[in-house]
């Protein structure tokens, strides 16, 4: 074992050999041709943008944007030896600023000196700072470097604008249940880099069960895989080794439930949560609250999606839908987990099944549009406050007529002056909201047929 000049220290073949052995399965059997990669097709099918690029020879900067265990490491390292380029690994957390321009020199002096193109892969992109992602503007720009950036994160909000739009985006999908289950099967039979060299005998119910817990991770699966073959070796001591299903019931242990409590999942879900409950589908809004739930949110950050729901998308359609959503921000708040799921769950299905109006919503939106955007308009006389000494002098108040002193309890008056004279609210023909359309439209008559003059009943009012 020595060192390089620059003291990196350099092992021979069968050193890093032994290395490698004692990689992870989820590492060893990382594709090593675009052949053995496994899903992502969207855009590495035939004909598609990244097969054409890398075909073409035209490789740009690339930002790779998924979930783990989705092969963003390995398509990195993958395309690295497509293009005979030279691989770097950076991990962002890890790395500083003198390790980017260490790469940066190095990939100038072998382009100089052999046109031999640099990769620069950084895991985690997103954990740069901006500082950090600054300092690869020019020579990504350039061409000094080709930089393929992985991250869990959305880049458009956790990467600076110049260097995204120096870069190609690719969103990476958790890979399919038969992808996890091929690369399975061919981690079992491999023997040079997979469990060949074990007698494995698999059941295909066992390996199904893996991909599905596995939820398109495929570290997750062979990770799981690799600990129910090695346990079961161990313990045996030679002889067949049978994976059968409740092996991979220990193997994995408990699925795991992909939630960031601050990223991209966590707005996702309560978007499809409130779109489910304002498109009155029980069974959708009732899933995605329990993928909220069993990954960890906020109960207050859920009940108040309810209460939002419930009071722009039904608003006075069904005026229960806001008691029940404020019952359900009390309740959960009172009882936590796992009690608080009942009366949130209760709730959901409740807005979710409620006939629906965003007449209210509509009406705030398009006042306070006006209030921003036109003149203010002043309270009339007859409306201001007339508690206190001076008001009648002023002649606040005096002319208001107090509806109850009227037939009906209504009197016609000027509330909204001519020059703003605008109808903001139009309930709809649905819920209890045509009720108050009949209401209104009553009123609307009385005004067209009262006299100049009202009977008053006698009280003033105020």
């Amino acid at each position: 074992m020595v060192k390089d000049k620059g003291g990196k220290t350099l092992f021979s073949r069968s050193e890093e050999g032994n290395i490698a052995s004692a990689a992870p399965l989820a590492v060893r059997m990382r594709p090593r041709s675009l052949d053995e990669f496994l899903g992502q097709r969207h855009f590495l099918g035939p004909d598609k943008l990244l097969k054409r690029m890398l075909d073409a020879d035209v490789l740009s900067s690339l930002i790779f944007y998924g979930p783990p265990g989705t092969g963003k490491t390995s398509l990195a390292m993958v395309i690295a030896n497509y293009t005979k380029a030279k691989f770097h690994y950076l991990s962002a957390p890890a790395a500083s600023v003198q390790d980017i321009r260490e790469v940066i020199a190095a990939a100038r002096d072998r382009l100089a000196a052999s046109a031999t193109r640099t990769v620069l892969f950084i895991d985690e992109i997103h954990r740069f700072s901006r500082a950090q992602q600054d300092v690869l503007l020019d020579d990504v720009e350039a061409g000094v470097l080709i930089l393929i950036g992985a991250t869990t994160e959305n880049p458009f909000f956790s990467v600076n604008s110049p260097l995204i739009s120096r870069s190609t985006i690719f969103t990476f999908e958790p890979l399919s249940e038969e992808d996890i289950l091929q690369l399975l099967k061919t981690a079992i039979v491999d023997a040079e880099r997979g469990l060949g060299r074990f007698d494995v005998e698999a059941e295909e119910k066992a390996l199904k069960f893996l991909a599905v817990m596995s939820d398109g991770d495929a570290r997750r699966a062979l990770t799981a895989l690799e600990v129910g073959v090695l346990s079961q070796a161990a313990r045996q001591q030679g002889g067949r080794i049978k994976f059968n299903l409740e092996v991979a019931k220990e193997s994995i242990q408990q699925k795991a439930i992909d939630y960031d409590g601050t990223g991209d999942t966590h707005y996702d879900l309560a978007s499809a949560f409130q779109k489910s409950m304002r498109g009155s589908d029980p069974d959708a809004t009732i899933y995605w609250l329990a993928r909220m739930i069993a990954g960890g949110e906020d109960t207050r950050f859920i009940a108040r999606r309810i209460a939002v729901c419930a009071a722009e998308d039904v608003g006075n359609a069904d005026p229960m839908a806001t008691v029940l959503a404020a019952a359900a921000v009390q309740i959960s708040e009172f009882v936590g987990l796992p009690e608080a799921q009942l009366a949130l769950a209760q709730a959901a299905i409740y807005v979710a099944c409620a006939p629906k109006s965003n007449a209210a919503a509509s009406a705030i939106w398009s006042a306070v549009s006006d209030v921003k955007s036109q003149k203010t308009i002043a309270v009339p006389k007859h409306l201001k406050d007339s508690h206190y000494r001076s008001a009648k002098k002023l002649g606040f108040g005096s002319d208001y007529k107090y509806p109850h002193n009227f037939k009906d309890g209504f009197v016609p008056q000027e509330y909204l002056p001519a020059a703003l004279k605008k109808k903001y609210y139009n309930p709809k023909e649905v819920g209890c909201e045509k009720n108050i359309k009949r209401y209104l439209q009553k009123l609307e008559t009385l005004i067209q047929n009262s006299s100049p003059v009202q009977k008053s009943t006698g009280n003033k009012g105020s």
